[in-house]
């Protein structure tokens, strides 16, 4: 079974109603399909993951309005590339006035390159349609974000998915006469993850894998053939954050069997392992704090500890710490008390710092007043002398509130006995 293209190019739809999914946007009551209707076509950006349209929706828009189309990749194209284009459009040859640019990977376009795009997106010299895989508010400026529809695509539902291949099976001219059986098809979905390329570009290598004559589509199959397909995992990407974000969240949450999960993600996505373990240094101080002092410990030693050992075995380390962080006591009171500090620092400005806390150095500091009537606590019971340490305008102000959980609950009350009512509150 020999072709020059691969499956998913062959089946690639030739018409807006061909189009499987994205029925917010295509279907009968679609916002682009009653924009087409109208004649009207904005300057836009489509997002979404890989393999659900983009491409092709550019193409069968500008098909559908009859206007001459034109495409440059952001990885190959420059400035350059984009004012021929532009003045292309404005003359009277290929290009009139609406032709339609397509950028894919818009995202990757330099903040130069997408500024020499905002004077034809504004004049309407040509219709901006922009392909990314992220999210355009961080990847694309805002003066040329601001000019162009934002319209979001949708990874593809399994019975999506399914139509594609069944279609792929009745109508492709290679695949339409062969005996196909689609006896199992879970492992076929799961390798796709919602991307119409890869799901029939899979298919097709499931069945040339099966040779010739009858065709039967198993698990085990798709699994022979697959291998050990790769999950997607965009160290660049806003997938990237999002997964961080989750595994954050997990341990926060105190969901060991979640930060496994999301832990694996990144580890199976080849993420640096440092920046992990650095994750997790953070979240035992944000997270966990004083209600653990040992989980700061415990995560600074696994990042040393990852260092030393190296890959692969440092993900049994990262993994022993990511469980120790979500089975712990909780307690974000350090976190809060220093943004609280940074309010009040904001708030009420360089305030002096009293004069019985000053450093005094010299005899002229000394007979001014610095460092006068300061007691050293160490001479006090307990280790402790009652004396404000906070500048005049905010004395006696809280900013720290111990958490509630046993060990700052012990802080708690240790504060109360020596404060006489100052960290009653807390």
């Amino acid at each position: 079974m020999e072709t020059s293209a691969p499956l998913a190019e062959r089946m690639r739809p030739r018409t807006l109603d061909e189009v499987v999914g994205q029925r917010h946007l295509v279907g009968p009551d679609g916002v682009l399909r009653k924009a087409l209707a109208g004649g009207m076509l904005p300057s836009m950006i489509l997002w979404g993951p890989p393999g659900v349209g983009k491409t092709t929706m550019a193409r069968l828009i500008a098909q559908d309005l009859k206007r001459p189309f034109h495409t440059l990749s952001a990885i190959s194209s420059g400035v350059k590339d984009v004012r021929e284009v532009i003045e292309q459009a404005g003359g009277s040859g290929l290009f009139s006035r609406s032709a339609v640019l397509f950028i894919d990977e818009i995202h990757r376009f330099s903040k130069a390159q997408q500024d020499s795009l905002l004077g034809a997106v504004e004049k309407g010299t040509i219709t901006l349609i922009g392909a990314t895989t992220e999210n355009p508010s961080f990847e694309v400026i805002g003066a040329l974000l601001s000019r162009c529809q934002v319209y979001i695509l949708e990874a593809l539902a399994e019975e999506e998915l399914m139509i594609l291949l069944h279609r792929a099976m009745e109508s492709d001219a290679e695949l339409k006469d062969r005996a196909i059986e689609l006896k199992e098809t879970d492992a076929l979905m799961r390798a796709s993850g919602g991307d119409a390329r890869r799901l029939l570009n899979t298919f097709e290598l499931c069945v040339k894998a099966s040779g010739e004559g009858h065709v039967t589509i198993t698990n085990e199959l798709v699994k022979e053939v697959v291998q050990n397909t790769a999950a997607r995992y965009d160290k660049q990407g806003e997938q990237h954050y999002d997964i961080v974000s989750a595994f954050i969240k997990s341990m926060r949450g105190s969901d060991p069997n979640a930060a496994v999960y999301w832990l694996a993600r990144m580890v199976e996505g080849g993420e640096d392992p440092l920046f992990i373990a650095r994750r997790m240094v953070i979240l035992a101080s944000e997270d966990i704090g004083n209600a653990n002092p040992n989980a700061l410990l415990m995560a600074t030693t696994t990042m040393q500890a990852v260092q030393m050992i190296g890959w692969p075995e440092g993900r049994i380390i990262l993994s022993q710490c990511a469980i120790y962080l979500a089975c712990s006591a909780k307690s974000n009171a350090s976190y809060l008390a220093i943004g609280a500090a940074q309010t009040e620092v904001k708030r009420s400005g360089d305030l002096p710092v009293p004069l019985h806390l000053r450093n005094a150095p010299t005899k002229l500091m000394k007979t001014i007043g610095y460092g006068k009537d300061y007691r050293y606590s160490h001479e006090g019971e307990g280790n402790f002398v009652d004396q404000e340490f906070l500048p005049e305008a905010i004395s006696g102000k809280t900013l720290y509130i111990p958490g509630d959980n046993p060990r700052e609950a012990e802080y708690a009350e240790w504060l109360r006995k020596r404060w006489k009512g100052k960290y009653d509150g807390a």
